[in-house]
């Protein structure tokens, strides 16, 4: 199964973004753009690609190890930027190098469990997925536009492991479908029911 190491702002954060970029919705050349779901914004931390069903009980162990030795932190989405003509996005700011540690904890977690990761470990660049492009059209006015963006913050309270669910009907436009296998709450404390993060 793909799975991949996130976190998720909760929806009223998510409300904040959809709003902000309902505008750049408007902008020339914006139905050209691959927008992503609301539901399947989140900060990547570790993606992990194909996982074999053996593996994820020891893959689950280290995660929540990894997630129980980082304390919560806050964060909120601000600004906007863009991988050249491949991807639009919203970045973070807060405590981004409490994020960091928790995505370089995910990928040893990961690597440990034996899990063949996809991407080289690198430089965590923090950032949530808005839309995808395809060269046409260039990405920059929207993320100048999404520049003076700044959402409310939030305590990230979880790590949660996704499993990432591809298109197979071959219908256009159809995206991917995300669905939650595990969450853990940060430091080890204990979930409240309902509870954002």
């Amino acid at each position: 199964m793909r799975l991949f190491a996130a976190v998720l702002p909760p929806g009223s954060v998510t409300a904040e973004l959809a709003t902000a970029t309902s505008a750049l919705r408007e902008l020339p050349g914006a139905d050209e753009l691959r927008w992503t779901a609301r539901d399947g914004w989140h900060f990547t931390l570790a993606f992990m690609a194909e996982v074999d069903e053996g593996t994820v009980r020891d893959l689950t162990t280290r995660l929540e190890r990894a997630a129980h030795r980082t304390p919560p932190f806050t964060l909120s989405l601000r600004g906007g930027g863009h991988f050249g003509d491949r991807a639009l996005w919203a970045g973070a700011t807060g405590d981004v190098a409490a994020l960091r540690l928790l995505a370089a904890r995910a990928d040893a977690a990961a690597r440990k469990a034996g899990v063949t990761m996809e991407e080289q470990h690198r430089h965590y660049r923090p950032h949530l997925t808005v839309a995808r492009g395809r060269g046409e059209p260039d990405l920059k006015p929207y993320a100048d536009a999404l520049g003076s963006f700044e959402g409310t913050a939030w305590t990230v309270r979880e790590l949660t492991l996704v499993r990432s669910n591809l298109p197979r009907s071959g219908v256009p436009g159809e995206r991917p479908r995300y669905e939650a296998v595990g969450s853990w709450v940060l430091g080890g404390g204990v979930r409240v029911p309902g509870g954002a993060g």
